[in-house]
Formats: structure tokens, sequence, C-alpha cells
């Protein structure tokens, strides 16, 4: 795998394009001309209804976009957590599943629950599902996050926790993409009882950065030249950068996503709905960027913490065969785990965006392990 397949893969598929095109010859002069302007615009929310045209209201008209294919009944609603914060959240239950264990969807870096749209109706046929905008994403409250990667860390776990009390889930079944990912590990080793099992979809964060990475496989200069440049700068902050091409250049980087989702849009829903979960206040971007090193690998590598998740906990992965994702993490839990279940499943045809890319599959994939729960 490339340097530039793994920047890609790492920081959730959209990082490395939209950085590209900021380290385009014509954008960056701009950037050099800018820094401090810059630096200031990405934490002053006032601005971005006069530079990007965006806003909180055009945020929730896009998922309501996503979702208007949705055929299932579902409740939204903010739920209230600590220092007046709110997480936003779908719920799909009946009367029907109540006493089973409630499937909770925990989105990858720059997400939302919308992007869920092909999954809800399948995975609601026999449990309650809820899936939650991460604190500083999507719809949920864009607090501060601390700049240690541990304290940011624990920042997101405590914000899901006290979301589970609140709608109050005696435990469930937590399943993550790529951030969402590691996020359920690291609830899960702080709060075993309140998890069933875990599902880690193309999970980011888990391998140590190697050591021999620039012996074994050189970083060209260009990456080197914009990660130095870059390294101020929260990871989609050329997207806010670019202003009202913003829409523009989601629609001409990521023309993907339209694939993935033309079962259900003809037109740019899915791209619209990207550009404005990723152009509001950068706050989980931030925690993101305080959770890595150069080139998008975590501080604090899960693998070196996998011990600690109590071996009762049964672990399910799942990677796309077309993903760029490094599965040899998903071997190395198996190893470690020798008395506990893990299973890894690789669906075929799929990439990073597995539920996306092969949806059929992986709702059957996700609704048979979830059968050997309660």
């Amino acid at each position: 795998m490339s340097m530039d397949e793994q920047a890609v893969t790492a920081n959730g598929g959209i990082v490395q394009r939209m950085m590209s095109v900021v380290g385009a010859h014509s954008l960056l002069s701009s950037v050099r001309g800018y820094v401090d302007t810059t630096i200031r615009w990405c934490w002053i929310p006032s601005w971005l209804p006069s530079w990007c045209p965006t806003s909180q209201m055009q945020l929730q008209t896009a998922e309501d976009m996503m979702l208007r294919c949705v055929d299932g009944t579902f409740s939204k609603q903010y739920v209230p957590i600590a220092n007046g914060n709110v997480l936003w959240t779908l719920t799909f239950s009946s009367e029907r599943v109540k006493d089973r264990t409630p499937l909770v969807l925990l989105h990858g870096f720059g997400g939302g629950v919308g992007l869920w749209a092909q999954n809800l109706d399948s995975l609601s046929q026999r449990r309650a599902v809820l899936a939650v905008d991460l604190l500083g994403f999507g719809q949920s409250s864009r607090p501060l996050f601390s700049t240690d990667a541990q304290e940011a860390e624990e920042q997101f776990v405590e914000s899901i926790e006290q979301w589970r009390a609140k709608v109050g889930l005696e435990s469930m079944i937590l399943l993550g993409h790529n951030l969402g990912g590691y996020l359920a590990v690291s609830y899960s080793i702080k709060y075993p009882g309140r998890v069933k099992h875990i599902v880690l979809v193309e999970p980011w964060g888990f391998p140590e950065r190697p050591h021999t990475l620039e012996v074994d496989r050189p970083i060209p200069v260009w990456i080197k030249a914009l990660g130095a440049m870059f390294s101020p700068f929260n990871p989609l902050a050329g997207l806010r950068l670019v202003g009202p091409l913003g829409p523009t250049l989601v629609q001409t980087l990521r023309p993907d996503f339209k694939r993935k989702f033309s079962s259900m849009f003809s037109d740019n829903t899915v791209s619209e709905y990207i550009y404005h979960l990723n152009v509001q206040t950068p706050s989980g971007e931030t925690a993101f960027k305080s959770m890595t090193i150069p080139y998008g690998w975590a501080t604090r590598p899960m693998l070196q913490r996998m011990e600690q998740l109590q071996p009762q906990i049964p672990v399910t992965i799942i990677y796309g065969s077309r993903s760029s994702i490094d599965s040899n993490s998903g071997s190395s839990i198996k190893d470690m785990r020798p008395h506990s279940h893990v299973e890894i499943i690789t669906i075929r045809g799929a990439g990073h965006y597995v539920y996306a890319d092969q949806p059929e599959d992986f709702n059957y994939t996700v609704l048979h392990m979830c059968d050997n729960v309660d």
C-alpha cells in the first residue's frame, strides 16, 4: 500500500483528496499568503455563512434528503449529555423488538447518520437500531476538545456513555466504522458491562506506525511538502478554505459517493450532505487531528490496548476486499484473543465504505452476526 493510499484511508477516505486539491498550484500561493487569516477563520463560526454556503439548517435539510428513501418509522432527537452538549440520534424501534439488545451505529471521520441510509431499514428488522452523530460531528454539539490525544479520546468515550445512560440502554451491540470502530473498542474497554458485541467496520487507528516506514516505503517529496505546509491545519481545512467552491469540489473529487448511493439518488444529494457535514465548526475534526501523528496514524494505537478488552466480549471485523486499509490488524486481534470469539469477514467488491459499496451483503452479514445476540 502506497503512502498516499494510506493517507486516504486512514482519515476516512476524503481527507487526502481534499488536501490534494488544496495542494494544487493555483491554491498553494493563496495558502501561503493567508495562513494567519485561515487559522483565525477556521475557528470563527460566524464567518461560515458569508464564506462557506452552509448553515445548521442546510445541514438538517441535507440530512433529511439523505433519509427520504428510508421507509421505516423512526424518531429524531437531540439527546442531552454533560456540559450542555447534545448528541443527534435516529431511533428505529418497535414493540416487537423491544426485548432484544439494540444495535448502535457509530460513523467514521467526517461522517454522519445520513450515510447509513442504505442500511437502516434492513438492520432494524429484528432489533432496535440507534444511529448517533458523534460528539463534534454532524448535528451533534461541536465543543472544544482537549489537544491531548488521550483526553480527547476520553471526551468521545464519556459522551457515548452519557448518551447511553440518557436513552436508557442497559447494553448494546456497538458497530463502528473507521474512527467509530476505534471509539467502540475504547468505550468497551472502559464500560465492558454495557457491550454485548463489537462490530468493527474498516476500523481506523489500530496498528502502530512502522518505524521503518521511510526506508521501506519512501514518502514522495510532494507529500512531505504538503504535510509540512498543512501541519497547523485541521484535516479538512482545505474544504473550508475554498469557500463557495466547496460543493463543486466535493462533487469533483468524490464522484464515487454518487455511485455508492445510485440506487437511492440520481442527483447530488450525497455530496451536498458530505459538504455540509464538514464545513461546520471543525470540532470533532480538531479532536481527530489531536489523536493522530503524521500521515494519519493513531497517536495511541488500539492494538496496544486490546489485552484490556474483556475476553467475553465477541468481536467481528468487517473489511472490504477492494479497500487499501491493511487487514493485518484483524489477524493481530484474533491472535491476541485466542480464548475469545473473533471473526474476520471480507465483503467482496467493497472498498473502505463497505456499508455503502455493497449494502445488501453488508446488511446480511451484520444481521447474521446479530442473530447470535439476544
